[in-house]
C-alpha cells in the first residue's frame, strides 16, 4: 500500500462488500447471475419500445439501468474471487463519472416520466398532439445533455484533489475515494450536498406536483374501472420512483456515516433496482404486458384491448 507523502496514486483498491470466505463463491454466483438477468430483462424491455412516447422514456431508462449495472456490478463481482484487484486512477474517474452521468439523467427522466402521466391523464384528448415522439426526444435529449454537465461538474471537483495514499477504501466503487484526497474535503462535500439535494428536491418536488394533480384528476372518474385503468398506468412509475429517491435520499441527502447501512442502500441503489425496474413494468404496466405478448405471439397477432 502506498503511503502518505509519497507520489500521486496511480491505482485504488476497493476492498468491496464485507462478506465471510464461505459465502464468497455463492456471492459470486448471485451477483452474476443478477447482473445477467439485468441485462436481458432491460434489453427485453428495449426491443417491444416503439414510437410511443411513454415507450421512449421506457427505453431510454433501461439503457441507463444496463449502463449502471455494467458500471458498478462486474467489478463488484470480482471482489468476490481470489486476489487483489486494483483499479487504475482513470478507471476511477470514468467509474465516478458516467455513474453520476446516468444517475442524474435517471433522476430527470423520472420527472419527464412523471409529467407524461401527467398530461395522459388529466389531458386526455390532448396528450397525442402535447407529446409527441420528436417532443420526447428532445426532453430525452435534454435530460442527457443536463446529467452530463451536472456530472462532468462532481467528477471534477472530486479528481482535482490529490491522492497521495494510502490507495485502499473499503467500499464497492468509487464514489467513496474522496475519502483517501490528501487534502481538505471539506469545500468538495459541501457543496456536492447543496448540488445533489437541489437537484433531488427540484425533481422530486415535480414529481409530487404531477401526481398531486393526477390523484385529484382519477377522483373526478365517475366509474371505478376507469379509475382503476388510470392508477394502473401511474403504478409502475410510482414504484420506480420510490425504489429510486428512498435509498439514493439515504445515501446523499444526509451526513456521511460510513456504516453497513449506507453500503447496502448503494449496493440496492446500483445493482438491484435495475434488475427490479424491467420487472416492476412488466408486472405493472398493461401496456407493457400486451406489447410483450404482441411480440411473442407476432405482428399479426390482435390487440386485447
Amino acid at each position: 500500500m502506498e503511503r502518505v507523502n509519497s507520489t500521486l496514486l496511480t491505482e485504488f483498491i476497493l476492498t468491496g462488500i464485507p462478506y465471510s470466505i464461505r459465502l464468497g463463491m455463492f456471492l459470486f454466483v448471485f451477483f452474476l447471475f443478477i447482473y445477467i438477468l439485468t441485462q436481458l430483462g432491460n434489453l427485453l424491455i428495449l426491443i417491444t419500445v416503439h414510437a410511443h412516447p411513454m415507450y421512449i422514456f421506457l427505453g431510454v431508462l433501461s439503457i441507463i439501468d444496463m449502463g449502471i449495472s455494467s458500471i458498478i456490478v462486474p467489478r463488484l463481482t470480482m471482489n468476490f474471487t481470489v486476489g487483489i484487484k486494483p483499479i487504475p486512477f482513470g478507471g476511477c474517474v470514468d467509474q465516478l463519472y458516467f455513474y453520476h452521468f446516468l444517475g442524474s439523467t435517471q433522476c430527470f427522466l423520472y420527472t419527464l416520466m412523471a409529467y407524461d402521466r401527467y398530461l395522459a391523464i388529466c389531458q386526455p384528448l390532448h396528450y397525442p398532439v402535447l407529446i409527441t415522439a420528436k417532443l420526447s426526444t428532445l426532453l430525452v435529449a435534454g435530460a442527457w445533455v443536463a446529467g452530463s454537465i451536472h456530472r462532468a461538474f462532481q467528477a471534477i471537483l472530486t479528481f482535482r484533489l490529490p491522492y497521495c495514499g494510502p490507495n485502499q477504501v473499503n467500499y464497492f466503487f468509487c464514489v467513496a475515494v474522496l475519502r483517501l484526497a490528501c487534502a481538505d474535503t471539506t469545500v468538495n462535500k459541501l457543496v456536492t450536498f447543496v448540488e445533489i439535494g437541489v437537484v433531488f428536491a427540484s425533481c422530486f418536488s415535480l414529481i409530487l406536483l404531477s401526481y398531486i394533480k393526477i390523484i385529484q384528476a382519477i377522483l373526478r372518474i365517475h366509474t371505478a374501472d376507469g379509475q382503476h385503468r388510470a392508477f394502473s398506468t401511474c403504478g409502475a412509475h410510482v414504484t420506480l420512483v420510490t425504489v429510486y429517491y428512498v435509498p439514493s435520499a439515504f445515501i446523499y441527502l444526509r451526513p456521511e456515516t460510513n456504516t453497513p447501512l449506507d453500503g447496502a442502500a448503494a449496493l440496492f441503489l446500483t445493482a438491484i433496482t435495475p434488475f427490479l425496474n424491467p420487472l416492476i413494468y412488466t408486472l405493472w404496466n398493461q401496456e407493457v404486458k400486451l406489447a410483450l405478448k404482441r411480440m411473442i405471439r407476432g405482428p399479426g397477432t390482435k390487440s386485447e384491448v
